[in-house]
């Protein structure tokens, strides 16, 4: 069984980076994001054969992890939410989907296309999670939008009604808080990664 407390199930650019660092507050260990999977090529080797259809091994993946937010994660929210019953399944999301295009669309999906110089197997694997786990079509808008709506509707019609989630971006420490039983620390809730940080850590800028 995958020992998480919460499972992301929100894509990229919904504060993923912020909700991990929030996670890991809160939390007092690690939450899993697609920055984990760098360096590590036994992890992109398992996401690898879940974006295959095969079965990875989970509990390599997430040894020592409290939460997981971000893709790849996000991907397989369904699957993890069953394998970890008392995790909180949290939904990230923009305040509307062209405000989450207009950041995909300037940081991750530019960035996506520069992964040449990535190592083959998580060039592979993360080309292969927004083809076949998120629409083929990611590089256009109206396919990129519908796919996160649908996305989302999905994520809400899966989840039962009593599994509580955390929605938007912005709503701060206090849905989040409550959904996992925990106070509200008295420090800001965190915000990084804004569009202008990433494109400046790419190169894109």
């Amino acid at each position: 069984m995958v020992a998480l407390r919460v499972v992301g199930a929100g894509v990229g650019r919904t504060g993923t980076h912020s909700l991990k660092l929030a996670l890991e507050q809160l939390l007092g260990a690690p939450c899993y994001h697609m920055t984990e999977t760098f360096g590590k090529p036994d992890h992109v080797a398992q996401w690898r054969r879940a974006v295959d259809g095969a079965q990875p091994d989970w509990d390599l993946i997430f040894d020592g992890y409290a939460a997981a937010v971000d893709w790849p994660t996000a991907a397989f929210y369904a699957e993890l939410a069953a394998r970890a019953p008392d995790a909180v399944v949290l939904l990230s999301v923009r305040p509307d989907a062209e405000a989450w295009w207009r950041s995909a669309s300037a940081t991750i999906f530019a960035a996506v296309d520069g992964v040449s110089g990535a190592p083959p197997d998580l060039e592979r694997m993360i080309l292969d999670l927004f083809d076949k786990r998120f629409t083929p079509d990611w590089r256009h808008h109206d396919a990129a939008v519908a796919a996160y709506l649908r996305h989302n509707a999905e994520v809400r019609s899966v989840v039962p009604a009593d599994r509580p989630f955390h929605k938007a971006v912005g709503d701060g420490w206090g849905p989040l808080c409550a959904a996992l039983g925990l106070p509200v620390p008295p420090d800001a809730f965190p915000h990084v990664n804004t569009t202008a940080e990433f494109r400046a850590m790419t190169g894109l800028a």
